[in-house]
């Protein structure tokens, strides 16, 4: 896998000072600014990681768009593609996680899954090779939505006081015990779901990019060394092709357990879980 500019300019500039090899860093992460503006009061800036988001997400639009453009009985290789992909969110998961009720979150469940997927492949396409889910403010707000979605659900199938009630008083527990355990579904209900469920992306996405940097980074400083350290280059230049494929697993495992585990939470919302 080809280093990105940034780690590349590292090594050179590691070997042109003497210093060795230099470890990435952080700065991938925070990209300077390309542009920005105010709105209402509120100052946004456009960045690399900004573009990148906003080329995956047409990118997978139009492929969308694509599939369903001239459908045919006998679908063909690209129609089988998109289709195969939304039966396995709407038959694998909007029926079997969120329940017989399931059906009418397919397109909201799959929407969810092809963005975070187009996103997520970002980071082994050659000039991005870095994923907009690897910056933690990305995640947050997908699993904000999620959250918000989700209580909302809760609140039309079951009522207010249903509810609440279930989540904050679990039948057949002990008067005495809701002190200790009221408290802890209050955490995992309102701030321990939506928290890991964006960590969990975020961390798996950050840390698949910055192995692929090490050994890619690693690859290219080797090949440069005059000393017995060149024999290692092919080494690390092999583990950057293994972790490529292994990330190309990541990518896509990761955005189905985003999209399942929304299924999941959807499902206790429409029917009471305790």
């Amino acid at each position: 896998m080809t280093p990105s500019a940034l780690a590349l300019d590292g090594v050179l500039a590691a070997e042109g000072s003497g210093d060795g090899f230099q470890a990435p860093g952080l700065g991938e992460f925070y990209p300077e600014v390309i542009a920005s503006f105010s709105l209402l009061g509120i100052d946004f800036e456009i960045t690399r990681i900004t573009l990148i988001l906003w080329v995956a997400t047409l990118a997978m639009i139009a492929f969308l768009v694509a599939t369903v453009r001239n459908p045919q009985i006998v679908p063909g290789k690209l129609q089988f593609v998109g289709e195969s992909g939304y039966s396995l969110v709407r038959d694998g998961i909007a029926r079997d996680v969120v329940g017989p009720r399931g059906l009418p979150f397919a397109p909201f469940l799959a929407s969810l899954f092809f963005f975070i997927l187009a996103n997520n492949l970002m980071a082994i396409i050659p000039f991005a090779q870095i994923s907009p889910m690897s910056k933690f403010a990305f995640p947050l707000v997908l699993a904000a939505i999620c959250w918000v979605l989700y209580i909302y659900i809760g609140i039309r199938e079951q009522g207010v006081g249903k509810y609440f009630k279930d989540i904050l008083f679990l039948p057949g527990v002990p008067k005495p015990m809701y002190i200790l355990v009221t408290p802890i579904e209050i955490l995992q209900n309102f701030i321990v779901r939506p928290f890991t469920l964006a960590v969990r992306l975020f961390a798996n996405m950050f840390a698949g990019h910055m192995l692929l940097v090490v050994f890619s980074l690693g690859a290219v400083y080797l090949f440069s060394r005059d000393n017995f350290s060149i024999v290692f280059g092919p080494v690390s230049a092999l583990m950057a092709i293994v972790m490529t494929f292994f990330e190309l697993l990541v990518i896509f495992l990761q955005a189905y357990v985003f999209t399942v585990l929304m299924g999941t939470y959807l499902n206790g919302s429409i029917e009471a879980e305790h």
